[in-house]
C-alpha cells in the first residue's frame, strides 16, 4: 500500500511540474489598475504602517508612468465615507481614465470601468487596492473569470490585519492570480537593466520607493567615485 502511495505522489508531482508555465508580465500587453486607494479606506490599512503604505501606493501608480502603461483609476462611492483618491494619483496620471463608481463594490460590476479595461485591448492586468480582501480580491477574481492574466501587487494592497491579507491572497492564488511584490513587478516589466526603461529610469525609482536598494546603489556609487579601502577590508 505504501508503495502505491509513493507512486501516486510521484505521478501527481510529475503532472503538476509538467503543467506549470511561467507567464511573465509583458509591458506591451498589460494595463495597470489603481483601485480604491481612497483617503478614507486608507485608514483601514493595518498590515502596513501608514508611511510605508502611502509610499507603496505611489510606487504602484508610478509604474504606469515609467513604463508608459495604460492606467485606469477607480474609486468606490468617493462622495461618501470612503473619500476621494489622493491628489498625487491624479497629478501623476492627468490623462488616465478615472471611473468613480456610485455604488458597486466590485469594480468589474461597473459598466464604465469594464469598458475602460476592455478598450485597452490588453490581456494582462496589474492591480492593487484597498482593501485586499474586497477591492483587490473581488476584481482579481472577476478578471480571472473573464480570461485575463492577473498580477496583484501585494505591497500596494492593504487591509485591516495580516491574517485577512493572507486569506485574501490565498483565495486569489487558488484562482490563478499571481501575487507579487512591487519590486518583482517592476523587475518583470524591466527584465534587463540595459533596456529602456532600465537602469537610467529604475535606479532613481528604487531610490525613491525602495530605500534599502537605493542605499545599496548609493554606497556603490560612493565607493567607485571616492571610496577608500580601510585596513582589514581585504581580509
Amino acid at each position: 500500500m505504501h508503495f502505491f502511495k509513493v507512486l501516486t505522489a510521484i505521478a501527481i508531482a510529475a503532472v503538476s511540474t509538467a503543467a506549470f508555465e511561467y507567464e511573465r508580465i509583458d509591458k506591451d500587453n498589460v494595463v495597470l489598475l489603481v483601485v480604491d486607494h481612497q483617503i478614507g479606506l486608507y485608514q483601514m490599512t493595518r498590515d502596513f504602517n501608514s508611511v510605508e503604505y502611502r509610499n507603496n501606493i505611489l510606487a504602484h501608480a508610478e509604474l504606469g508612468k515609467i513604463f508608459n502603461l495604460p492606467t485606469i483609476l477607480t474609486s468606490s462611492t468617493p462622495l461618501g465615507p470612503n473619500g476621494p483618491l489622493p491628489q498625487e494619483l491624479f497629478d501623476m496620471h492627468p490623462e488616465a481614465p478615472y471611473i468613480p463608481r456610485p455604488g458597486e463594490v466590485n469594480a468589474w460590476d461597473n459598466e464604465d470601468f469594464r469598458n475602460a479595461v476592455k478598450a485597452t485591448g490588453k490581456k494582462q492586468v496589474i492591480l492593487a487596492g484597498i482593501v485586499t480582501d474586497v477591492c483587490t480580491a473581488f476584481l482579481a477574481l472577476s478578471l480571472r473569470a473573464e480570461g485575463y492574466s492577473v498580477f496583484a501587487n501585494s505591497e500596494a494592497s492593504g487591509t485591516t490585519d495580516l491574517r485577512l491579507a493572507a486569506d485574501a491572497n490565498d483565495r486569489m492564488r487558488a484562482a490563478g492570480v499571481q501575487i507579487l511584490s512591487n519590486f518583482a513587478i517592476a523587475c518583470e516589466l524591466m527584465r534587463d537593466w540595459r533596456n529602456t526603461p532600465g537602469a537610467v529610469e529604475m535606479l532613481p525609482y528604487f531610490d525613491k520607493y525602495l530605500p534599502i536598494y537605493g542605499q545599496l546603489t548609493r554606497a556603490h556609487h560612493a565607493a567607485i567615485t571616492n571610496g577608500t579601502i580601510l585596513p582589514g577590508e581585504n581580509a
